[in-house]
């Protein structure tokens, strides 16, 4: 019998041609980084200062943003496909996040919208998404100058921040007038976010503890050493101090202490609540102790919807401890939260429908329960007041939420 060992060879070669063929075609279909539905990524869009002064603030808003992207993409991924962020630096400069918001709506076609940190940049980013029909979850940028605009499209996580103080001033107003305060002094930068803030406490403190400095708001990135002199002369009890974040609370936190000026009592808007970055900014839980901070929804030890699973995965990826963890992180996280439930629940990318729910629904986030006004505020968001008591920031008021009793006077520096 004749053989042809060619033409079987050719033959075997062929089929097993074949075969990788069929074989590369079923990896391609199931391989990683490819959505079980064959659809590509949603792309969320979002500006944050990672540079500038606000840097700090800045880096913590996007861990917030990262770790919900890992959590929701361990979970499969919104409406069944992976989340991808696109994070622009804003340099902590309004013009800049103007800029970055185009970029992410034109250039770069996101599906969705994350919001900057603060008001002063989250006004640019609003005023931008709002004339394209673009919804956004802002997790701060809740000054009252921002609602006044009316968007329709925008919608923060936390409540109005002129309201944040009311709880400090309530505070003051309860003890007993033998300990009572007797003078204060006001000071503000000049910041959408901050100054409201001191204005409310003013009406609440007026007619019962007496101004005796009340300077004009200050410049953004001013040296704060004259301001934190003039405080000190005043020998004021109590110092409200309307911070925008943590470089100028430091320093006012700082100078006060070099010029051993000992208030019986000092509350900053912004930076004592971004955890160990401002005890550690400051120089440990000494120079904290006694200071008072304003804030929302989460705090170390919060039993709000899903804080274990944020704080576990905080800790995982950063490591420290649940006290580490900064509140803008928090905030971060929870209107990422808020994204992915009226994702899910309009079972839609598309902006109108996702700002029809938003302006009727209710929903849940480590910031606690959040319904939002016409304007876009939280109208159901708690306010608490926060101190350092041994190297721990502790919830001291309303007292129906309190963890511990408020430390007044503080201790010297």
């Amino acid at each position: 019998m004749a053989t042809y060992p060619y033409r079987g060879r050719k033959k075997a070669w062929e089929c097993f041609i074949f075969l990788v063929i069929i074989l590369a075609s079923l990896n391609a279909c199931t391989g990683p980084g490819t959505a079980t539905n064959g659809q590509p990524p949603i792309k969320i869009g979002y500006s944050a200062s990672l540079t500038g002064p606000f840097a700090n603030d800045g880096k913590a808003l996007q861990q917030g943003f990262q770790l919900w992207r890992d959590l929701i993409n361990q979970r499969g991924g919104l409406l069944g496909r992976q989340v991808e962020l696109v994070g622009i630096d804003d340099k902590s400069d309004p013009v800049q996040v103007k800029s970055d918001y185009i970029t992410l709506i034109k250039k770069d076609h996101v599906d969705l919208l994350l919001g900057p940190y603060s008001s002063l940049l989250t006004m640019p980013a609003a005023t931008v998404t709002n004339a394209n029909h673009r919804v956004l979850f802002a997790p701060t940028g809740n000054a009252a100058g921002i609602f006044k605009k009316h968007f329709h499209n925008y919608f923060v996580s936390v409540p109005p921040s002129q309201e944040y103080l009311l709880t400090f001033g309530y505070f003051i107003l309860s003890l007993p007038q033998d300990i009572r305060p007797q003078t204060v002094a006001y000071v503000s930068v000049n910041s959408p976010f901050a100054m409201p803030q001191v204005a409310e406490a003013k009406q609440v403190l007026g007619n019962y503890v007496r101004a005796v400095y009340a300077p004009p708001p200050y410049p953004a990135n001013s040296n704060i050493m004259p301001i934190a002199q003039a405080v000190a002369r005043s020998q004021a009890d109590v110092v409200v101090l309307g911070t925008s974040g943590l470089g100028d609370s430091v320093s006012f936190t700082k100078a006060f202490k070099s010029l051993h000026y000992n208030p019986k009592a000092i509350v900053e808007t912004s930076g004592p609540g971004e955890g160990a970055q401002y005890l550690n900014a400051v120089g440990g839980p000494a120079t904290a102790e006694g200071i008072f901070v304003p804030d929302t929804g989460w705090y170390p030890g919060a039993t709000t919807y899903q804080s274990d699973i944020f704080t576990q995965a905080y800790i995982a990826q950063y490591g420290g401890s649940f006290r580490d963890i900064s509140s803008t992180t928090a905030k971060a996280f929870g209107a990422a939260q808020v994204l992915e439930q009226a994702v899910e629940q309009t079972h839609s990318l598309d902006d109108a429908k996702l700002s029809q729910l938003l302006h009727s629904g209710t929903f849940n986030s480590v910031q606690g329960p959040i319904r939002f006004s016409a304007d876009g505020g939280n109208t159901i968001g708690t306010l608490n007041m926060f101190q350092w008591i041994d190297g721990k920031l502790v919830l001291v008021y309303p007292v129906n939420n309190a963890q511990a009793n408020p430390e007044y006077p503080k201790k010297n520096f």
